[in-house]
């Protein structure tokens, strides 16, 4: 999800894009290039940009945005998976986010079972604080988007 905003300094352009935290022990102290686009896996048989929606709802709480929505195309991360994501335009406050959760034995060999939220936080970022951010591979999409919306307006502004 993007959103256009009236605030952002020229050299940032004037987007922000809304990323999410992954939530658990294993991210709990990381920071950088850990954050992503709210994502998940479908089946074979499943139309990705459904799974895209219902993803969406079940990382953040919160419906999936309406409007039109722009496939980005792929990237392969450095473990071997491959996104792919759709930009679509909106807003929501960051607050009201209630993720999914997902239960693991923590700490490790400790026989207790723990549950953690899917997404811890998320956040609305400039695109120069996405491209730190993000994982690596999902830079991408944010460079996608840009080149989208700079062909729509026909500037490079």
């Amino acid at each position: 999800m993007y959103r256009v905003v009236e605030h952002a300094g020229p050299d940032e352009g004037a987007l922000e894009v809304l990323i999410v935290h992954p939530g658990g022990p294993y991210w709990a102290k990381k920071d950088d290039g850990v954050w992503s686009i709210p994502k998940g896996e479908h089946d074979p048989d499943e139309d990705p940009a459904a799974c895209a929606a219902r993803e969406f709802e079940e990382e953040l709480g919160l419906a999936a945005p309406r409007g039109t929505w722009e496939d980005l195309g792929e990237v392969t991360q450095r473990g071997g998976k491959i996104v792919r994501a759709w930009a679509v335009q909106g807003d929501l406050d960051v607050a009201e986010i209630a993720s999914n959760t997902f239960e693991i034995e923590w700490p490790p060999r400790s026989g207790r079972i723990r549950s953690f939220p899917e997404v811890d936080a998320a956040a609305w970022v400039s695109v120069r604080e996405a491209r730190t951010k993000l994982n690596d591979a999902q830079v991408a999409f944010v460079d996608r988007l840009l080149a989208a919306r700079l062909g729509r307006r026909g500037d490079s502004t």
